[in-house]
């Protein structure tokens, strides 16, 4: 430092800001964007320059505040689009996120202590894998940014996403990291530094192989029977539409594109996005738009699978003890529920399949425990037309009778849902032959946030074994494979019609099965290294 300046920032001081710096980037931009953009190899190592900038770091503050500034930065340049559908809410989003990113290197600091700082890095992998997972259940868990997640346009490295779930990509990257960081260290000594070379070179080579092997069989396993699914994107401003175009103009739209399509050829299944109808239609003042749907599923002798916000009456007794358990509707003469909903109607059948959207955007859809202090309503963020959302409670698989007299079931995830490995997880061991996902990304405009969340929508495909039709209001509307390849794409904001001939499976992935097996083992262990560390020596200074 100059003694002359005592605020001019000394070199150290500099190197010291730099790594943590170059860890957050490397991390923020390895992340998917736009489809043209493929930085995910930097995951490998963008730990690496933040493991080496807190290795001699003995007091917590300095640790913690390196630590929060790496992953400040991979917050702020994977999700600044957020803020584009509410600043504030996109603010909290960022800040709140990195808070949490924290957590494993926190409890990394207190093994290092212990324990040492390579014995701290043996442990990483599995502290990091386990809080993602322990995170992901808790209600105010945003785990958008959950590492294996970054990898999810690199479909030769993640094959093995159907054994581990995105849990075990994650694990694989951070041990990479710590791998590259010991290869660092130990370059100057020959034997070492070949061990752990070589190593990596197989961590590399594994799940290539692995992808290898399950592509080329990929054509002795297809499925014998395909169902034809019909995607509309109507492209309407999701502010609009929530009071703008009105009610009329929306349906007109979706009628329209929906029946000219079909005109020109068959289809099994017809999806409309996310609150694709903007009000509760089954509420009795709107029966007629109701009647006219119905009238429509009948005319087109089609499936009709759409999102839509639904009500339902609370119990009386629910409706005077817990007011936040749904909105108050006066002409209605008592409390009620609302849901961010999807509903199945079927030509020939007056009876109704509905779905209700299980998980919920923090603060954008509902206030995380709100239902325990009322107060906590104010926080909301909601967005233009929604409101505090209640939660469903079953994953409800839905059964689809196509044109032809066949059957076949799906499993429908609406929007944010799409980021939970363990919910697609279990529709598919419910019986889900095909994974539906309706949703509205226009809040984000032409930002990487609507192609970040579609490629994230990759890895259930791949964990599950299962095709996807994803249809979104203004795109990203596409169909993937049981690969995670994409069989079909329309342009985003455009009005729009998909369709394409989607293969439906039965066999069951090992991660279908035991979806929570990997990540509670790494937690189990983590947690066992812990108690090991207690006893063990402390780091030598």
């Amino acid at each position: 430092m100059n003694p002359n300046n005592p605020s001019a920032a000394s070199p150290a001081s500099n190197h010291r800001i730099f790594l943590p710096l170059l860890s957050g980037m490397l991390l923020g931009i390895s992340f998917p964007t736009w489809p043209s953009v493929h930085l995910e190899p930097l995951a490998w190592v963008g730990l690496v320059p933040l493991l080496l900038s807190i290795e001699h770091e003995a007091r917590f503050a300095p640790f913690f505040r390196k630590v929060w500034l790496a992953m400040f930065v991979t917050c702020l340049i994977s999700l600044w689009w957020v803020s584009l559908a509410t600043f504030t809410g996109g603010v909290l989003t960022i800040f709140v996120q990195s808070l949490f990113s924290t957590v494993p290197f926190t409890l990394f600091y207190l093994i290092r202590k212990r324990a040492g700082y390579r014995y701290a890095l043996f442990s990483l992998p599995f502290i990091w894998t386990g809080w993602e997972w322990a995170y992901m259940q808790q209600e105010l868990s945003f785990g958008w940014l959950t590492l294996g997640n970054s990898q999810a346009n690199l479909l030769w490295m993640v094959q093995y996403a159907d054994i581990t779930g995105v849990w075990g990509v994650s694990f694989w990257l951070v041990s990479f990291n710590v791998l590259a960081l010991l290869l660092l260290r130990e370059r100057s000594r020959i034997r070492p530094a070949s061990i752990i070379a070589a190593v990596m070179v197989l961590m590399i080579v594994a799940p290539l192989g692995y992808a290898w092997y399950l592509f080329g069989n990929a054509g002795r396993q297809d499925s014998s029977r395909t169902v034809r699914v019909l995607l509309v994107q109507p492209d309407i401003d999701p502010h609009q539409k929530w009071g703008g175009i009105g009610p009329d103009e929306t349906m007109s739209r979706l009628f329209r594109l929906t029946g000219r399509s079909l005109s020109a050829g068959r289809a099994d299944l017809v999806l409309w996005p996310e609150t694709a109808i903007p009000f509760p239609i089954r509420d009795t003042e709107n029966l007629g738009y109701m009647s006219a749907v119905r009238r429509s599923v009948e005319q087109w002798k089609t499936p009709l699978l759409t999102g839509f916000p639904d009500r339902e009456r609370a119990p009386r007794d629910l409706a005077s003890t817990d007011a936040t358990a749904g909105i108050r509707d006066d002409d209605r003469d008592g409390a009620s529920r609302s849901y961010n909903a999807s509903m199945l109607l079927q030509p020939g059948d007056a009876g109704v399949q509905i779905y209700h959207k299980m998980r919920l955007v923090p603060f954008g859809e509902r206030v995380p425990f709100s239902e325990y202090l009322p107060i906590l309503e104010h926080l909301s963020f909601s967005l233009s037309g929604i409101t505090s959302w209640d939660r469903g409670r079953d994953a409800a698989v839905l059964s689809v009778r196509d044109p032809r007299g066949g059957v076949f079931r799906i499993a429908n995830i609406i929007c944010y849902e799409s980021i939970f490995p363990g919910l697609v997880a279990e529709f598919v061991a419910r019986g889900a032959q095909l994974v539906t996902l309706v949703t509205n990304d226009g809040w984000y405009g032409t930002s990487y946030g609507p192609w970040q969340h579609a490629a994230i929508g990759r890895l259930r495909c791949i964990e599950n074994r299962r095709s996807m039709a994803r249809c979104a209001n203004t795109g990203v509307t596409l169909f993937y494979d049981r690969f995670g390849r994409t069989i079909a794409e329309t342009p985003w904001w455009e009005s729009s019609v998909l369709s394409a001939d989607v293969p439906l499976e039965n066999g069951l992935s090992w991660y279908t099965l035991h979806p929570d097996l990997f990540p509670k083992v790494c937690l189990g262990i983590a947690g066992l290294l812990w108690l090991v560390s207690t006893v063990g020596k402390k780091e030598k200074q």
